[in-house]
């Protein structure tokens, strides 16, 4: 049986494992529907021309875990920043941990997506904000047809979260492959500021299959400040769809880090929807072997007097392959808005390949926008300026590649991220440099 039919006839079981009372009952019940019709994306499909999911598919998923697996903290604790004191949204294999998280309802609610959808003090945010967001193609009506649980994050107003939460989704192997669809929903009312970090980790070599979507509402003035470490093993792939709405006066910025996984695609869409509005995606791509990383972004500016800024840095070697599709739409009405967006690429092997395609749509005439790319090698005249002064080729290669990406890692807010990327870039460029960015 293929997937996609495996889905559509396990949709049935699920609807009889959770309560058919939910607020999203109907929203799921269309979403099959339109996945029914839809079916997987391909190459054929113009946002997917660079990415196969064709190699990711073939697999016998299972869609529902058989049986729980408790997983140590000793043995997980390096996947966490456990140099930092948070809330922890934990998950096995889809099932939440409650030894490893730490969630809280006091002033706040970090917690669960299944607590929100079957209690009714939780009803007018889920109807408010649930899948308002989030676009209609097939991969995120399928994870809107399975929703059920993930993360729960809703911020009232003025309120400063002191903590960052980290979101983990682990898979253990205890199926012979495995595909989860977690669903998270963030609300951060006016005058918030909150702090988020989420990463998916295989603890084993066996396929998983990630579909994740995330919603994310900025509310007036409420600052966002959004972090993913993606470092997964390369028997895992995910497909990770973010979209963030963004009112009046507010700052939203995601950072991005990709280093693992086999295939990796992220979509990543803010939709300004107010004046004086400030969104920052920025992201480092480091791969190898035959690996695959897709960025697919787009920023659409609604209200005048708006900035986005993008800065995607890529290094590619061996048979990897990278793909940056980024999309600033700028309304008429949105004057005196100013958009960058910028796509650089080294690649470091013959058989290394890069897409990039960024692209601008101006329907205003009284902006700032810019947009370029570039596809190259290290600079040579550099690295002979290194070893001339005594520093080894690979030594030299590495302070380059640090470099490159310094920019993107000097946005970053939390130092104990920032710390824990670094070390994640020396060890994929196999160096010690001996000092943190």
């Amino acid at each position: 049986m293929e997937l996609k039919d495996k889905l559509i006839s396990s949709f049935m079981a699920f609807e009889n494992m959770v309560d058919i009372d939910s607020p999203i009952h109907d929203v799921r019940s269309e979403a099959i529907k339109s996945f029914e019709d839809a079916g997987f994306p391909s190459k054929r499909d113009e946002d997917w021309k660079y990415t196969s999911l064709n190699s990711i598919l073939k697999h016998d998923y299972s869609v529902f875990p058989k049986e729980e697996n408790a997983i140590e903290y000793r043995d997980v604790k390096k996947y966490f920043i456990h140099d930092i004191d948070s809330y922890k949204i934990v998950f096995i294999d889809g099932k939440m941990s409650s030894h490893l998280s730490q969630t809280t309802h006091e002033g706040i609610d970090v917690c669960l997506m299944s607590s929100a959808l079957s209690k009714p003090k939780y009803r007018p945010i889920i109807e408010n904000y649930f899948n308002k967001a989030a676009t209609k193609d097939s991969l995120i009506s399928l994870n809107t047809a399975f929703s059920c649980e993930g993360a729960y994050v809703h911020i009232p107003k003025n309120k400063l979260v002191e903590k960052p939460i980290q979101i983990i989704h682990f898979s253990t192997g205890n199926e012979a492959a495995l595909m989860l669809q977690p669903r998270n929903l963030i609300v951060v009312e006016e005058n918030s500021h909150v702090q988020i970090i989420e990463r998916h980790q295989s603890l084993a070599e066996h396929p998983v299959l990630t579909n994740s979507v995330t919603e994310i509402f900025a509310d007036k003035r409420a600052i966002v400040d959004y972090y993913k470490i993606q470092n997964d093993k390369q028997s895992a792939s995910l497909i990770d769809s973010t979209f963030i709405k963004q009112n009046r006066d507010s700052h939203a910025s995601v950072h991005t880090f990709s280093f693992g996984g086999k295939l990796t695609r992220n979509n990543l869409n803010f939709y300004q929807e107010g004046e004086y509005i400030d969104s920052t995606l920025k992201g480092v791509t480091i791969i190898g072997d035959k690996q695959h990383v897709d960025h697919n972004t787009l920023v659409h500016h609604v209200e005048p007097n708006c900035e986005s800024h993008q800065d995607y840095k890529g290094i590619f070697s061996d048979r990897a392959t990278g793909v940056f599709n980024g999309k600033v739409l700028v309304d008429k009405i949105a004057q005196k808005t100013n958009a960058f967006q910028s796509n650089n690429n080294i690649l470091l092997s013959d058989k290394a390949s890069i897409n990039t395609k960024p692209q601008l749509e101006i329907f205003a005439d009284d902006v700032k926008c810019s947009h370029g790319c570039t596809i190259g090698q290290l600079d040579e005249s550099a690295m002979f300026y290194m070893r001339s002064r005594g520093i080894p080729e690979k030594e030299a290669k590495a302070l380059l590649m640090f470099a490159f990406s310094n920019n993107v890692l000097d946005s970053v807010k939390i130092p104990e991220i920032k710390q824990r990327i670094s070390k994640i870039i020396a060890n994929k460029l196999g160096v010690d440099l001996g000092f943190n960015l």
